[in-house]
């Protein structure tokens, strides 16, 4: 009989930012619009200049481009239906496309954590094992950690998304908030979700809280490596390879703990989706200006791509 009573849902209605008034959502509308713009602009360059300048050809560059190529597609993922419901007020998503978007969440949000991860790893190495470095961090052996940093993603959301949306949906078919993600999704479904529950709590330790203290267990001791250099000079060295990755590291897991581990009493929908914009639409604007503006290096090597750009150019007839 409770089957009876199940709505087949085809679509869903993103609520985002529906309940401002429609100048605030214009005014939003065009602020998300240049954060995505700078966002696409800034980890393009980040990408051709780590390929295109020999000097950059470095493990660290390399994991630096991964992340890059990450945080274009968590956006794309997210950003450009976002745009639509604040400027052409198109709240429908489809229960395909709801279900897309999840999937490509999950993808990019877990290898995010896992590529972290191995960043820091590189920056331990770097620091604690000078020597051994180029040996560690041999062509190869970087290109199986950014492999293994990618597949988590594949597992974890398949498994989530598919279950998930297997479940039966019934009454309302409106997400509050501005994508789809899980927990609003889960508030509609109309079955016993006790056990997706546990899966989605053992699923973010290991592939979210694990990384982190993988994170924290690596600059801990990088901190004490670093302190060991007798020189202010060597110090002040060693800790600017890895002070733009801590940067964004503590953006990201800051923005994702104030979310996500938050006493649920303390956790309107409203402030989850003010949240939710700093690592969904801020962060990934941030990361290649935190780089480029920290990192002698990627600044010097943009100057060299904008100098040889130019000079091409000028050669032209």
């Amino acid at each position: 009989m409770a089957e009876r009573n199940w709505t087949r849902v085809n679509e869903f209605i993103l609520m985002s930012f529906s309940s401002l008034p429609t100048e605030i959502q214009l005014l939003l509308f065009l602020t998300f619009l240049f954060i995505y713009l700078v966002t696409l602009l800034g980890n393009s360059l980040i990408i051709l200049v780590t390929l295109a300048d020999p000097m950059l050809h470095s493990p660290m560059y390399f994991f630096l481009r991964n992340l890059s190529f990450l945080e274009i597609g968590f956006n794309l993922a997210i950003v450009p239906k976002m745009l639509g419901t604040l400027i052409a007020q198109d709240t429908t998503i489809s229960f395909l496309g709801c279900a897309t978007q999840m999937y490509f969440f999950f993808f990019f949000g877990v290898s995010e954590c896992s590529l972290l991860a191995t960043m820091a790893f590189d920056r331990y190495v770097a620091i604690c094992s000078p020597l051994h470095y180029p040996v560690i961090m041999n062509p190869r052996a970087r290109a199986k950690l950014a492999a293994v940093s990618w597949f988590p993603g594949i597992p974890v959301a398949t498994v989530q998304t598919t279950w998930l949306f297997s479940f039966p949906f019934c009454g309302s078919n409106k997400v509050n908030h501005f994508f789809c993600d899980s927990p609003p999704v889960l508030r509609l479904v109309c079955a016993d979700t006790a056990l997706f529950e546990i899966y989605a709590i053992i699923g973010t330790i290991l592939f979210v809280v694990i990384p982190c203290l993988l994170i924290l267990c690596s600059y801990t001791r990088i901190a004490a490596a670093i302190l060991k250099i007798p020189s202010t000079k060597g110090k002040h060295k060693a800790f600017s390879t890895c002070s733009s990755h801590l940067l964004v590291v503590s953006l990201f897991y800051v923005s994702l703990s104030l979310i996500y581990f938050r006493p649920k009493s303390n956790n309107s929908p409203e402030s989850k989706k003010v949240l939710s914009l700093s690592y969904t639409v801020v962060t990934p604007m941030l990361n290649p200006i935190i780089y480029s503006l920290r990192n002698n290096e990627v600044k010097n090597a943009l100057g060299r791509t904008f100098h040889k750009a130019l000079g091409l150019r000028n050669c032209i007839p």
